[in-house]
């Protein structure tokens, strides 16, 4: 039977699940809509759905490699202890295998692709799961992968080199990444706004200590060659030996040995988290 939009919205409005879920709802119940409602609750998709204002700050990060193609995620939570649960790592690696095997063109695609697993686990868990990034690279000859995860998942780093398939070399590289937080691998990608702005503060720090007008320009020179020297990857100072750079490192390694890109996730990274006291987070348990 035909299914019309004025009763898909009116089942999105009293439930608050996705317009296709509602669509195989209603055409599983025949286009009853107290049918169609109460197979989205057994579903746990009106769960879900309630849930979707919550912040999810807390969770996992993955990376992984397969053949020529690697994936890095992160996957967020409400909570520490859910994060932590059997069932929120198992959905952490049914979404891993699903982006390895199906390459998604766009992030959007591969949220759309997991969201049945997405919506089953959150009926499970009780909590708010959200996919909030994930990058996907493929290497080619003479290139290797690079994987690390730190604190058992609150960081992850995926590292893509060319010029070698030494893939520990690689993870030292990723190491370097997730304790050295760097930003960018080239210095011209660095968006002139950044630069600017970084300048206009040295220079007014060089102005306030007292520094001669003629004086600063050489100066500012130097402070940038250290700012670079900080977010970018190869200039900064190696972890292991900080008498060398990243750089120098892999060129004691073998020669035209570089660093094509990487991905570093951190858990909750530039989430504001939402602080409740015990008897308001106990409340909201109790609704």
């Amino acid at each position: 039977m035909t299914i019309s939009v004025g009763d898909i919205s009116k089942l999105r409005e009293v439930t608050g699940a996705g317009m296709m879920d509602c669509k195989k709802a209603l055409e599983e119940a025949s286009g009853d809509l107290d049918a169609a409602g109460d197979i989205l609750r057994k579903k746990g998709i009106v769960k879900a759905a309630k849930r979707a204002d919550k912040i999810s700050a807390e969770g996992l990060s993955a990376v992984e490699a397969k053949g020529s193609t690697a994936v890095a995620l992160e996957l967020n939570t409400e909570t520490d202890f859910a994060a932590g649960s059997d069932d929120f790592k198992k959905l952490l690696e049914e979404i891993t295998q699903y982006l390895l095997a199906n390459k998604p063109a766009s992030f959007e695609a591969g949220v759309a692709g997991v969201q049945d697993k997405i919506s089953a686990a959150v009926a499970k868990i009780g909590e708010k799961i959200t996919l909030r990034r994930f990058a996907l690279l493929e290497k080619g000859e003479n290139e290797a992968f690079g994987a690390y995860v730190h604190m058992g998942g609150k960081v992850g780093v995926l590292t893509l080199l060319s010029g070698t398939t030494d893939e520990n070399l690689a993870r030292e590289v990723a190491m370097q990444v997730a304790a050295a937080n760097p930003k960018y691998v080239e210095r011209s990608e660095v968006p002139t706004e950044v630069l600017d702005k970084e300048k206009e503060i040295f220079a007014e720090q060089l102005k306030a200590q007292g520094k001669p007008e003629n004086m600063i320009a050489n100066i500012l020179k130097g402070k940038m060659e250290k700012y670079y020297g900080e977010v970018c990857l190869p200039e900064q100072p190696f972890i292991k030996d900080e008498e060398k750079t990243v750089q120098k490192f892999l060129d004691g390694h073998g020669a035209g040995i570089k660093i094509k890109k990487f991905f570093r996730y951190e858990v909750g990274e530039g989430i504001e988290k939402q602080v409740k006291n015990f008897a308001d987070e106990v409340a909201e348990q109790m609704k």
